[in-house]
């Protein structure tokens, strides 16, 4: 097994940001990591390199890491539709992206669990919320809860995800009647952000809120059993570095956008960040990195963490999927430390990025951001 080098990398160089005017400094150190190395290659400094001149970084060894005229006709004698419960926000672009939750919330109701459907988009640009009697939780109402949103829609839905893996056969029979491809994922970032809304403004002032039912997402990290699979050797990068871009890269008028991002996606940002907050990151040094990036965007990438006591790096996709992507000496650990330290700082926002080496354009860029616990 190859040990990485243990000589300090060169000092950061910069790269001028044309569309800017200035530079962005990206600090990192590069690891390179046993299960990636294939030759005993000497640090030095990479950068992520810029496709439209508006987000160019370099690397150190310090860290930073969503009618008309037609004629009325008569109603039918069957019972009327009840009111809508779609709730639009007419200045986001709809998506045909849905995100989907049918689950029972920390609320009693005559001594019953509170029972909710939440449908949105990637964009968040409708809200559905519909609450079901503890009786008719099943997949037929849950089908006319998707149903009724559908007609009701602008954009139609062409993929619907959901998280909960709890409520995964249930969500599966019902979205199996609807012309819909069913995806489950963790990549529900506009549904996580409304359940954390709820979660901190609307169940506890309901009557009938009990906090010690909260909580219901992502297992505790000491309860985790699973085993990490191991990328098949035509997937595995040959070097990876801890990486840091300006929170404000990600916002409007930055310079990270869809246009720069190869195969990859952004995920929405929150508005009330600091925009001089540094976004953690990992870059993937791959030769094959056109593969690698094409093979990520087929799955549902959710976020990569590092596992401090099992000292790897693991990539998470679909609802509980991981991959092992590499193993971490001292030194490395000690970085994966400030990497899920500064996650943390910002709620989970973090980003990947592959590429052949410093001077090509990203194969794919992902920013990412963890499902937070207790959902």
């Amino acid at each position: 097994m190859t040990t990485p080098s243990s000589r300090r990398p060169r000092p950061t160089r910069k790269m001028n940001t044309a569309s800017a005017g200035s530079c962005i400094l990206l600090l990192a150190k590069i690891c390179l990591a046993s299960a990636f190395v294939s030759s005993p290659s000497a640090h030095r400094s990479l950068a992520i390199p810029s496709p439209s001149s508006s987000w160019a970084a370099s690397f150190s060894s310090a860290l930073q890491l969503s009618s008309g005229d037609q004629q009325p006709v008569e109603a039918p004698s069957t019972p009327a539709a009840p009111a809508s419960n779609m709730m639009k926000n007419d200045g986001i672009t709809p998506s045909s992206d849905w995100e989907l939750d049918c689950y029972s919330r920390p609320v009693l109701v005559d001594g019953k669990k509170l029972w909710e459907v939440l449908i949105t988009d990637s964009s968040g640009s409708f809200r559905v919320c519909e609450t079901l009697a503890s009786n008719k939780v099943n997949s037929k109402e849950l089908r006319r809860v998707v149903e009724e949103a559908i007609e009701e829609a602008e954009v139609k839905p062409n993929i619907v995800r959901f998280f909960r893996g709890a409520m995964f056969n249930m969500i599966n029979i019902a979205l199996s009647e609807v012309d819909v491809v069913a995806k489950p994922s963790r990549c529900t970032f506009s549904l996580a952000g409304w359940l954390e809304e709820r979660n901190r403004d609307v169940y506890p002032k309901m009557d009938g809120y009990r906090p010690t039912m909260a909580g219901g997402g992502p297992r505790a990290s000491f309860l985790d059993v699973r085993t990490p699979v191991k990328l098949p050797d035509s997937l595995r990068g040959e070097k990876y570095a801890f990486v840091s871009l300006p929170l404000a890269e990600f916002l409007e008028g930055g310079g990270v956008n869809n246009e720069n991002i190869g195969v990859g996606k952004l995920c929405p940002v929150d508005p009330t960040l600091p925009a001089d907050a540094f976004v953690q990151g990992v870059v993937i040094l791959t030769t094959r990195a056109n593969g690698l990036a094409a093979w990520l965007a087929g799955t549902e990438l959710s976020g990569f963490k590092c596992d401090l006591r099992k000292r790897t790096l693991v990539m998470e996709t679909d609802i509980d999927n991981q991959y092992l992507m590499a193993k971490l000496n001292d030194i490395q650990r000690q970085e994966g430390m400030a990497f899920e330290e500064g996650k943390d700082s910002l709620g989970g926002f973090h980003f990947v990025s592959v590429q052949v080496d410093e001077d090509e354009d990203p194969a794919g860029f992902w920013l990412l951001k963890e499902m937070p616990d207790g959902l």
